[in-house]
């Protein structure tokens, strides 16, 4: 290891400084993890409320916190069928389901297996001549079955690799890259790389000398290889670069434990993996594309800190670590050989490096080893070299503060939009679920169903905290669901809402700002308790803070979002917890709800014609329930009170809120819903022709399957015989 010298000391303290300023940190870092760690947490409880085979996992950049705005990370997404039992013996085999043996010959490559298809009714090869035929089995002359990897491109749609059956079809515009399909990213990720992939319970057997393997400063200690000895591995439908039968080759993947073993990783070595990946983004892709990979700096990273003592793994010591690294890295390209960490018979650069590439890439690293200090300083991501030039005052002149605000606003965005999108996913989880309730007789038990599992998941000891998040928000939402099925059978029945009913409202009222609250002032208003709905929605009203509460829907696809600099201050005071305070999602209301919905809005459940249905594509089921944005239901709900209580001055105002958010908002997801409310509201005013303006604009917005069609029909009619009476 090299020591630093006063100088390097000093270099190395402002190179940390200016790594902080774009949030580089602990801070940072762990909250980037946190929210990642919660969006695989929402496809954990999703599985376990639908019973779906399918396990959704986060790896790589993003999820480890170890990238900046300015790297444009991809997000790496793995999603793992675990209705296949894969083995390494046969002790491991079950019956009555798929078994895949993992094995290999005298031509595998180290890192890679095959994976032998096995009978369902008893532990042995399955030679079923069935399989022989299939697409994605491939039987060989000793009569084993093994499966197979493929790609196609017809319809310019792909098909996962693997059996069809096994499964499903990715949407259409994807790239195949490797194992992975990658599609344009959005927001904060400029790409997302989905994997498909099975799933082995047990440690791989190439792995199992990693365990004892002992490091010179005791990383990674025994603690953390007893816990990645426990989470198995991946097999990746991928053959090996130089593999004599690459199609039938599967790589090993031990991406939980790499995973954790970057979560054990201290800010100065994560600053160093960074910067890393800024010099190979900025110098030697440039030169040599595809040659040098970031995960192979992970890898070299790892066995960096396993060979030297941790105390050396300090802020004051990083210009120090990362010429470490570098010159390891020279190293493996001088061999070409760039072991896995976990798996070191695996050489990563195995058949991508040739000679010339070779000499080019000891050339460049030679020359960024010789003067790191330069090469950072030309570094164009996220302004480092500008940001480490000022900070040790090499610019004679520059825009003061100009770097350092960019940063810090692109940086907190980003994690802005990380805690939005997770707050979208949980609402999507629940739309899901409600959808397929939604036509059963059944909702009140299923919805009870439901919570029950919440509830027991929550307390299981194998819940993580962020599982334990994920199902207390969702309980949130389905106990003001219950609530409001339970109020209209209590309506049904000509009686008051029931206690069972107001004990699930107000279990459920944190959810968010306003839904829930909403749902129970709808509740309260259509039992005749304007009162009571008029208290409710003043208490929603003082909460919701136009500058900083922003609408979330689950349902429409084509929802944009603008996102306010009040919502982006409060993200940055907090995690998932803060949606109580800052986001609003839309109001839901299922058919078996309707006795708690106020006529107005009964419309949007019976939204759809015969031929509008013909019209829906899978992602709009929603349709067959009332569904509006939180704001403009707020101020109908206090027009229709307001004008109950007889309070004309405040039924006007509210009216007139209404009008002006739907005119000016942007953010609205069913703005034709809201369209609809207004020009009800302007008919029991007798304004026919706002009404009616509101039901075309409306109409404009969605031409089918939009109770406009109805509401027009219903104003021409009533129109028409006004003019005929005398």
């Amino acid at each position: 290891m090299f020591q630093a010298p006063g100088h390097s000391e000093r270099l190395s303290l402002k190179l940390s400084e200016a790594l902080g300023d774009i949030d580089v940190n602990k801070r940072t870092v762990l909250k980037r993890r946190r929210m990642l760690l919660l969006y695989e947490s929402v496809f954990k409880v999703k599985e376990i409320l639908t019973g779906e085979k399918w396990s959704t996992y986060y790896f790589g950049s993003q999820v480890e916190g170890s990238t900046t705005p300015g790297l444009k990370s991809d997000l790496d997404i793995l999603h793992c069928n675990t209705s296949y039992n894969v083995i390494q013996d046969w002790s491991m085999w079950q019956p009555g389901m798929g078994n895949l043996l993992m094995t290999k010959d005298e031509t595998t490559s180290p890192g890679y297996c095959l994976l032998q298809y096995l009978r369902t009714d008893e532990p042995s090869p399955c030679t079923c001549n069935y399989h022989r035929t299939q697409q994605g089995f491939l039987a060989d002359g000793r009569g084993r079955t093994f499966v197979n990897h493929f790609y196609t491109d017809k319809d310019k749609f792909y098909v996962v690799n693997g059996p069809a059956h096994l499964f499903p079809v990715l949407e259409n515009g994807c790239v195949v890259n490797g194992p992975a399909f990658t599609i344009q990213g959005y927001d904060t990720f400029s790409a997302i790389d989905e994997v498909r992939a099975y799933q082995c319970k047990t440690w791989p057997k190439e792995a199992q000398l990693w365990l004892s393997k002992q490091g010179i400063g005791g990383w990674p200690t025994d603690e953390i290889k007893r816990y990645c000895e426990t989470t198995g591995c991946f097999v990746v439908p991928v053959g090996s670069k130089h593999g004599v039968d690459e199609e039938l080759e599967w790589r090993i993947s031990t991406s939980k434990a790499e995973r954790c073993l970057m979560f054990c990783l201290n800010i100065t070595q994560i600053r160093c993996y960074i910067l890393m990946k800024m010099i190979l983004k900025t110098v030697i892709s440039r030169q040599c594309e595809g040659a040098i990979s970031s995960f192979m700096c992970k890898n070299v990273l790892f066995h960096c800190v396993h060979t030297t003592h941790l105390n050396r793994w300090q802020e004051h010591n990083l210009l120090a670590c990362l010429k470490f690294c570098l010159v390891s890295l020279q190293n493996c390209v001088r061999q070409v050989n760039c072991p896995h960490f976990i798996i070191p018979e695996n050489n990563l650069m195995a058949g991508r490096i040739s000679f010339p590439v070779q000499q080019q890439l000891l050339t460049i690293l030679e020359t960024i080893i010789q003067d790191e200090v330069r090469a950072l300083m030309d570094i164009p991501v996220d302004d480092l070299g500008m940001r480490f030039q000022r900070k040790m005052n090499m610019l004679a002149v520059y825009p003061c503060g100009c770097y350092y605000h960019s940063s810090a606003d692109r940086s907190s965005k980003a994690l802005t939009i990380l805690i939005y999108q997770f707050f979208q996913m949980v609402r999507k989880v629940f739309y899901y679920i409600i959808i397929k309730l939604v036509r059963n007789e059944m909702v009140p038990v299923l919805l009870f169903n439901v919570l029950s599992i919440l509830v027991k998941t929550y307390c299981t000891a194998e819940s993580d905290i962020w599982q334990k998040s994920v199902c207390r928000l969702l309980a949130l939402q389905f106990c003001s669901s219950l609530g409001s099925v339970m109020a209209s059978r209590d309506s049904d029945a000509g009686n008051s809402v029931s206690h069972l009913a107001l004990a699930l409202f107000s279990a459920g009222l944190n959810s968010d700002v306003s839904s829930s609250r909403l749902k129970f002032a709808s509740a309260l208003y259509c039992a005749g308790e304007t009162e009571k709905t008029e208290y409710v929605l003043s208490y929603v009203g003082e909460k919701f803070d136009l500058h900083v509460v922003t609408p979330v829907c689950g349902c429409n696809k084509s929802y944009t979002l603008t996102l306010t600099q009040g919502f982006i201050n409060k993200c940055d005071t907090g995690n998932e917890e803060l949606v109580k305070d800052i986001a609003a999602f839309c109001v839901v209301f299922m058919r078996c709800e309707i006795n708690c919905v106020p006529q107005e809005l009964r419309y949007e459940m019976f939204r759809s014609t015969q031929e509008d249905l013909l019209q829906r594509d899978e992602d709009d089921d929603w349709m067959d329930s009332a569904v509006v944005d939180s704001l403009p239901y707020l101020y109908f709900l206090q027009y229709k009170t307001y004008r109950h209580l007889q309070r004309g001055a405040d039924q006007q105002r509210a009216l007139l809120q209404l009008a002006t958010t739907i005119d000016t908002n942007p953010d609205l997801a069913h703005r034709e819903t809201a369209l609809n409310l207004l020009g009800q509201c302007f008919e029991q005013e007798n304004r026919y022709d706002a009404a009616l303006c509101c039901y075309i604009k409306s109409r404009n917005i969605r031409p089918r399957n939009n109770a406009a069609n109805i509401h027009i029909c219903k104003l021409l009619s009533t129109i028409s015989l006004r003019r005929r009476i005398p």
